[in-house]
C-alpha cells in the first residue's frame, strides 16, 4: 500500500535545496537537551517550510529510527485517532516507510482512542507536507502517521501513545502538525477588522494557544481552539503535547513563530489576512 501525494503543490521544486535553504544559519535552542517531540505546520513551504524544518533538525539530536505523526483533521470522517498501518508514503525524495511493527504496537494498547482507517489520510495534506522534510534530515526514519480529530479524547489519545513509546525501548520522535490562526474575511474569521492593531490581535490569539502547549496544558488546547479559533490542528497539538509529558519530557521552547503576512514582508497597516505558524519542541 503506497500512498501518493495530494498536495506536491504545497512543497514543489527541489525539496532537498529548500531545506538546506530553510536551515542556512539555524542553531537548535540548547533547551531542551533531548528533544524528543515537536509542533509543525503545514501550509505551503513557501510560508511554514522553514518554520517545519527547523522543528523537524531539532530532533537530530535524538536520533529517532521512527516518527509518530499526529495531523490535523481538515475534513468529516475520522471519529479517532486514524492511523496508517502499512506500506509507503512517495515523496519527490523517495519513499517513506510507514513502521508497521510500531503502528501494530499502539493500535494493540491503544485501542480505546486509536483506529486502523488509511482512509481518513487520502485527502488529508498536513502529514503529508511534513514527510519530506523527514526524508531528507532523517532519511533512515520510518514514520506512524495518525489523523487526530479535535475531539475530546485527543488529549487521552496522546498520553496513552505516549506511555507506550516510552516503554517499548524505541528511539522515537513525536510530531504534530496544526497552523494557528486563519485570520481574514475569506477565513469567516476577521473580529478585529483590518490594519496593524488587528495583525497584533491575531499575535495575541496564536500566543494563547502556543503557551498552553509550552505549558503542558494538552487538556485545555482543543477547548481554547473551539472558543478562540487559534488552531486548525487542535487535535493534533493536544494529542503530541499528552505524547511529549507522558514519555518523560519536561521542558518545552518555541523555536519560531511567524504568520504568512511577515513572510510576504507586507506593512503592518497593510494588514487584511494572514495564517500564524508556530515551531514548538518539547523534551528533557
Amino acid at each position: 500500500m503506497k500512498r501518493r501525494p495530494v498536495a506536491p503543490h504545497f512543497y514543489s521544486g527541489d525539496c532537498a535545496e529548500q531545506i538546506e535553504n530553510f536551515l542556512a544559519g539555524f542553531e537548535p535552542p540548547s533547551e531542551p537537551a533531548k528533544p524528543s517531540a515537536g509542533i509543525v505546520p503545514h501550509a505551503g513551504w513557501v510560508f511554514s517550510g522553514a518554520v517545519a524544518a527547523k522543528v523537524v533538525k531539532c530532533l537530530q539530536a535524538a536520533s529517532p529510527e521512527a516518527f509518530v505523526i499526529f495531523g490535523a483533521v481538515h475534513s468529516w470522517g475520522a471519529k479517532h485517532g486514524a492511523v496508517y498501518p502499512t506500506g509507503s508514503w512517495d515523496t519527490p525524495l523517495g519513499e517513506v516507510e510507514v513502521d508497521a511493527e510500531l503502528a501494530k504496537l499502539l493500535l494493540e494498547k491503544c485501542s480505546q482512542h486509536l483506529t486502523s482507517d488509511p482512509g481518513s489520510h487520502a485527502q488529508e495534506h498536513s502529514i503529508e507536507v511534513q514527510v519530506p522534510i523527514i526524508k531528507h534530515l532523517h532519511p533512515e526514519a520510518r514514520i506512524v502517521p495518525i489523523a487526530m480529530p479535535p475531539g475530546p479524547e485527543a488529549a487521552a489519545a496522546g498520553a496513552a501513545v505516549g506511555s507506550v513509546l516510552r516503554g517499548s525501548g524505541r528511539r522515537t520522535a513525536v510530531l504534530g502538525s496544526t497552523d494557528l490562526t486563519h485570520y481574514g474575511p475569506s477565513y469567516g474569521f476577521a473580529p478585529w477588522g483590518v490594519g496593524s492593531a488587528a495583525l497584533e490581535k491575531m499575535h495575541q490569539n496564536d500566543r494563547r494557544i502556543i503557551d498552553l502547549a509550552l505549558g503542558f496544558e494538552a487538556d485545555k488546547v482543543v477547548g481554547e481552539a473551539q472558543k478562540n479559533s487559534n488552531a486548525c490542528g487542535a487535535g493534533a497539538v493536544a494529542a503530541t503535547v499528552a505524547a511529549a509529558a507522558a514519555s518523560g519530557a519536561g521542558k518545552s521552547a518555541l523555536v519560531e513563530y511567524t504568520t504568512s503576512h511577515d513572510v510576504m514582508d507586507e506593512r503592518p497597516d497593510a494588514f487584511q489576512m494572514a495564517v500564524g505558524y508556530a515551531g514548538i519542541i518539547f523534551g528533557r
